[in-house]
């Protein structure tokens, strides 16, 4: 489907799409809930042109509304879906970081969304003071799973991504990449780079 570069019309793609995927019902409300719940975020929709590596604006919806087991099985590439090596439990112990802050409600956006090819071979430890110094922010689990939801081509191969605003207190970084054909939720060591591998960031939050 071709993308719209008109920031309302990319708006109602994005949640028609999560309609699609059916997200009302794994949210447990009905489908004009679901939109009501997200309309008061369509005028601060960015305008701009999307590319694979970076774009304009993605809707976010909150792991508290759809748990992150629920949102990575919506995820397709070529018509696999997305899975993930974190059990229930585990995945929920993530949060985002002291350098983070998520906006309140159940449903947000993140603007000027970027996968990081400048950080490609570049270990998460050393990634991350780079991103804060461009004054930019990482994306955590959620906005990350919702970046290729919206956008599965930006999932290439050898330009995936680390997710650095999420941790549970241990060494583990979660990032998405392809395996077995379909994009894969997993995570890698904060202090290990890895050439097809950089850190996804955004320009900002808005609730």
């Amino acid at each position: 489907m071709p993308i719209s570069h008109d920031a309302g019309a990319e708006f109602d793609r994005q949640v028609q799409n999560l309609v699609d995927k059916g997200y009302p019902a794994a949210a447990g409300v009905s489908e004009s809930d679901l939109r009501a719940l997200v309309a008061p975020l369509r005028e601060h929709a960015v305008a701009g042109e999307p590319t694979r590596a970076r774009v304009p604006f993605v809707l976010v919806i909150s792991p508290r509304l759809v748990p992150i087991p629920e949102q990575i099985a919506r995820t397709e590439l070529n018509g696999n879906p997305g899975f993930s090596v974190f059990d229930p439990e585990d995945i929920g112990r993530f949060d985002p970081i002291e350098d983070v802050t998520i906006p309140p409600g159940d449903a947000y956006l993140v603007t000027d969304v970027d996968r990081g090819a400048a950080t490609l071979n570049v270990a998460p430890n050393k990634a991350l003071p780079h991103i804060l110094e461009q004054g930019r922010s990482p994306l955590t689990v959620a906005e990350g799973i919702a970046f290729i939801t919206q956008f599965p081509a930006s999932l290439e191969k050898n330009n995936c991504f680390s997710l650095l605003a999420s941790r549970c207190g241990d060494k583990r970084v979660p990032a998405l990449w392809i395996s077995q054909k379909a994009p894969k939720l997993g995570w890698c060591w904060a202090g290990n780079p890895h050439t097809w591998l950089g850190s996804a960031s955004c320009a900002g939050r808005t609730g």
